[in-house]
């Protein structure tokens, strides 16, 4: 398995570099934002690990540009900002799992194995499933119990994010950049139009809803 490490500490980066390596992972390393985005963005990794404090590009905004480059690999962040709101953030950004400082290496070895796991299961088949709900990545084609579900490009591509990140609050900005590749103002209310038409598509008519309102904070899919 191939990870790269974006830590701009030489002292951490060794340190992440030598346990990894131990543990049959292979290492690249990058010491600043910048060089870490190119690299995430022309070599092939299975997962990167990121610290949250970076120079020339912080590790928030270095995940927001490669998920809006649909580059789609795990990506756990490393930081000593450990408040619930700071890792609120990392995962708003795209994040799949924050981990604070201080923490044991074995636990980071374990979070790295269940994000690779995920990924394997959803990622590797290219089709992302919620309970009875399915979207083909390649062919956009979704289903629900077994019915094809006729979705606009920008409703698949807001679905898609939900997906991805299901039992996870997804704010309106990251819709927004998922589906149009760009930031629009946040109070703007397309996001909830689209989000209308979702609904009507995709859970009237059926028993369970999967797409859930979070006040103040954003839209979530998760399963019962």
């Amino acid at each position: 398995m191939r990870v790269l490490v974006i830590e701009d500490d030489k002292r951490t980066a060794e340190y992440l570099s030598s346990g990894l390596g131990q543990n049959n992972y292979v290492v690249d390393v990058a010491h600043d934002g910048l060089e870490g985005r190119d690299m995430a963005l022309e070599g092939i990794y299975d997962i990167i690990l990121v610290d949250r404090l970076l120079p020339t590009l912080d590790g928030i905004n270095l995940v927001k540009q490669l998920r809006e480059k649909r580059l789609m690999i795990p990506i756990l962040m490393l930081s000593a900002l450990g408040t619930p709101l700071h890792k609120s953030e990392g995962l708003q950004a795209g994040c799949d799992d924050y981990l604070s400082k201080p923490y044991a290496f074995i636990e980071l070895v374990t979070r790295l194995e269940i994000l690779l796991n995920r990924y394997r299961n959803n990622i590797n088949t290219n089709v992302l499933q919620v309970e009875d709900l399915q979207l083909d990545r390649e062919t956009r084609i979704v289903t629900r119990a077994g019915k094809v579900i006729s979705l606009q490009l920008r409703e698949s591509l807001i679905l898609e994010k939900l997906m991805l990140n299901k039992g996870q609050v997804v704010t309106r900005l990251l819709l927004l950049e998922s589906a149009w590749n760009y930031a629009f103002d946040p109070k703007d209310n397309i996001i909830d139009k689209h989000i209308y038409k979702l609904r009507q598509k995709m859970d009237i008519g059926f028993s369970k809803h999967l797409i859930h309102t979070v006040t103040g904070q954003g839209y979530m899919i998760r399963e019962s």
